[in-house]
């Protein structure tokens, strides 16, 4: 006699319509709570790494500028502020030197600066050689104060006229009138170009402006002779604030002092750096 059997067919593996919504749900509360936990240290990092960014333009603009000023001829630095935007400018030394102040009989040839003569022309270095180019201009015992005293108007100011390279004498253009005041120290100082540095926070640059003609007035305005007739460089971007101030007897009478402010803005970071540097004034 047969046994009937009966299957029975179960339903095949799987997760269910309702069991699948609510793993769905249950993984999105998880990403959510990990997003919120991931997400304070990334912003952190993210406004860590733009500050770093910051420090490190308006750092280097800074130290650039200290280093243009620290060869800043005596007495020539001059700030000005028009309409928000600073301006700071002064003649940069290229080369320096003492002049010889007497003949020397065991030397032939020897020749001293004369300051009776106006058509006196040429003096001996003493010292080694100067590595000198056409153009350059030889001031002596700029004080600033008057015409005969400032190197901006010209009166102790002459234009080299000797071969370019290593030289042991100088050869200027003489005026007519002989340089009219004796440095204590004999010294002369070779300056071949101005330099301007320009911070405007309105269109958030940092500029360094040079190779233009020295005047009597400080520069400002970029778009304009002198400053367009020379070199411009960039130095930074994102300036949202700065200040340039110079006081010529901070320290002591032969000692200033330049203070430079610079602020920089991205994405809503700000960093702001100071400076200060003493400024030889010796003449």
């Amino acid at each position: 006699m047969a046994i009937a059997r009966t299957t029975i067919k179960r339903p095949g593996g799987g997760f269910s319509m309702i069991e699948l919504i609510v793993i769905m749900a249950v993984v999105g509360i998880l990403s959510s709570m990990v997003a919120a936990f991931m997400l304070a240290p990334m912003r952190g990092y993210l406004d860590s790494t733009r500050r770093a960014v910051l420090v490190d333009i308006a750092n280097t603009a800074l130290q650039r500028m200290a280093r243009d000023i620290r060869l800043a001829l005596p007495n020539s630095v001059r700030v000005r502020q028009v309409a928000g935007v600073y301006y700071l400018e002064f003649l940069m030394i290229a080369e320096g030197g003492r002049y010889r102040e007497e003949t020397d009989p065991t030397i032939p040839g020897s020749d001293k600066l004369d300051f009776a003569n106006g058509a006196d022309d040429t003096f001996d270095i003493l010292g080694p050689a100067l590595d000198m180019a056409a153009g350059d201009q030889i001031v002596l015992y700029n004080l600033g104060v008057d015409a005969e005293t400032d190197a901006y108007l010209g009166g102790n100011r002459r234009v080299y006229s000797g071969a370019a390279g290593p030289v042991g004498q100088i050869h200027f253009t003489a005026t007519g009138t002989p340089f009219r005041f004796e440095p204590p120290g004999r010294r002369f100082f070779v300056v071949r170009t101005p330099v301007s540095y320009s911070c405007n926070p309105a269109t958030g640059e940092l500029r360094r402006f040079s190779a233009y003609a020295i005047g009597g007035s400080q520069p400002t305005d970029p778009a304009s002779p002198p400053l367009n007739g020379g070199n411009s460089h960039l130095l930074a971007t994102s300036v949202t604030g700065c200040n340039f101030a110079y006081d010529s007897g901070a320290i002591t009478g032969n000692l200033g002092q330049v203070t430079l402010w610079l602020q920089l803005t991205s994405e809503g970071e700000s960093v702001s750096l100071y400076r200060e540097m003493v400024v030889n004034n010796n003449a």
